[in-house]
């Protein structure tokens, strides 16, 4: 066994790795490494980016370029052109970023599951009374970015940005092992909340990229402030950004989860399934009615 895999195995067991990641400063922890990812030291960066490599699967054979300032830089890099093709069938709403599939289907009235046998509400995610009327009984993906994936996303479909919300909350860790322990975890934790309205049928679809440990940075480019827990600003912001499909609207700092949610007449894409693996561009959802 390598010393690599011998950690991977450590870091795995289930009371460990909520030990690390969770029982820990969170918030203090999250914002020392906004800091010191943007550190722009040959040596820094070089060793960071070896220790990321020793516990996950980084691959930079897509990224656009072949060397980073920083590992922040690393952490939000772009890709090659074309590296993910976008369906181009107008009746096919796209996954907006690379992700793990979770929990998935029918939303119960305005209740969704984080993981199986863990509901939450519509209500304690959104906080926005229309909103939570408007997906009642709709459809939701849940997709989890790792920290080694493409952490940029984009338009799922032709749409307007009408307007996001900033919710500031904790940081607890997004993955399965803190979801099978944390109730309402992406009610509690900080997110923004993007209202986006579709150009083919006026439809409102809403995604809400959920920060976690490392990662409670969220950049969009319809907005010109960094959304973060130094973010003292407005807490509901208008917009009227248009964005083509597939175009990008933004980005994580590190990795971490979106749920996107849809009116109840749209379906579930044949690819999407809970634990799959989904890239950019490729179907998530059908829109009825479109062809």
């Amino acid at each position: 066994m390598t010393v690599r895999s011998a950690i991977a195995k450590l870091v795995q067991q289930e009371d460990i790795n909520f030990l690390l990641t969770n029982r820990i400063p969170r918030r203090l922890l999250t914002t020392w490494m906004g800091w010191f990812s943007r550190i722009e030291n040959p040596m820094v960066r070089d060793l960071s980016l070896a220790i990321w490599r020793l516990f996950s699967d980084l691959d930079l054979s897509e990224a656009k370029k072949a060397t980073f300032a920083s590992m922040h830089d690393c952490f939000i890099r772009e890709l090659k052109e074309g590296a993910r093709p976008i369906d181009p069938d107008p009746a096919v709403m796209i996954s907006p970023c690379d992700a793990i599939v979770g929990a998935c289907g029918r939303i119960e009235g305005t209740e969704l599951l984080q993981i199986k046998g863990f509901p939450y509400d519509l209500r304690d995610l959104l906080g926005t009374w229309d909103l939570v009327e408007r997906h009642r009984n709709g459809l939701y993906v849940t997709l989890r970015l790792t920290s080694s994936m493409y952490h940029r996303f984009h338009a799922p479909h032709d749409c307007r940005v009408e307007q996001v919300t900033y919710i500031s909350g904790d940081t607890w860790n997004v993955n399965p092992i803190a979801l099978r322990r944390i109730e309402k975890l992406f009610c509690k934790n900080e997110r923004a909340i993007i209202r986006t309205r579709l150009a083919a049928s006026h439809a409102i679809v809403t995604l809400v990229p959920v920060a976690a440990i490392l990662v409670a940075s969220i950049r969009l480019h319809c907005l010109d402030v960094l959304l973060n827990l130094r973010h003292r600003g407005a807490n509901v912001i208008p917009c009227a950004s248009d964005f083509r499909k597939g175009e990008e609207m933004g980005w994580f700092e590190h990795g971490s989860t979106i749920v996107v949610l849809a009116p109840e007449d749209f379906s579930l894409a044949e690819n999407v399934r809970s634990g799959s693996v989904i890239r950019m561009g490729q179907p998530l959802m059908r829109l009825p009615g479109v062809s």
